[in-house]
């Protein structure tokens, strides 16, 4: 499959296992799994036709690792990223130190004033590397990369979560958690 279809599929998958499932008359199950037949039912429903080799390729190529399949394989789901109510599943789970948050130059003001915010999703998104976090702060704008003092927070009592795509989750860093690097 050419680079282009790929993501294509993938910002289609994206749209709608984590925003907006109903809009193609699915349901997400708890943890975000949909079955794989549904998915592909639904999508040629609405004239995207989507092969399951096509679907494989995506969850095996995507670069962000975005979508998984469960052990069966009959079940799909969006690794994080959901503005749509699902119960994640998610367990919390002792943090790195120290993770990362990349952003645009545009928010750094408010993210020093504020913290970060959630905002319409689940949860505030953090790396576990500068690269990465980097790499996501560049699709806001020239970069921004604050460090989080993970420690600090769970010992405060912060519950952390990584996705099964190695992304760490948080419901907010507050302001006195973060330094600007």
């Amino acid at each position: 499959m050419n680079n282009s279809r790929l993501v294509k599929i993938s910002k289609y998958l994206s749209k709608h296992l984590r925003h907006t499932p109903k809009a193609i008359g699915l349901e997400l199950a708890p943890g975000g799994w949909v079955a794989v037949d549904e998915l592909l039912k639904a999508c040629a429903d609405r004239s995207f036709i989507l092969t399951r080799a096509e679907l494989d390729e995506v969850v095996a190529k995507n670069d962000k690792k975005r979508f998984s399949f469960d052990s069966t394989g009959t079940l799909i789901r969006a690794n994080q990223g959901h503005s749509t109510e699902v119960d994640l599943q998610l367990e919390a789970v002792v943090p790195p130190d120290v993770l990362y948050h990349g952003t645009g130059q545009g928010t750094v003001e408010s993210i020093l004033s504020t913290g970060l915010c959630k905002m319409s999703r689940h949860h505030v998104h953090l790396s576990k590397d500068i690269s990465t976090a980097k790499t996501v702060g560049a699709r806001h704008g020239r970069p921004v990369v604050f460090a989080v003092d993970a420690a600090a927070m769970h010992k405060a009592g912060y519950e952390f979560y990584c996705s099964e795509n190695g992304v760490w989750l948080v419901d907010r860093v507050p302001a006195e958690y973060l330094q600007q690097i």
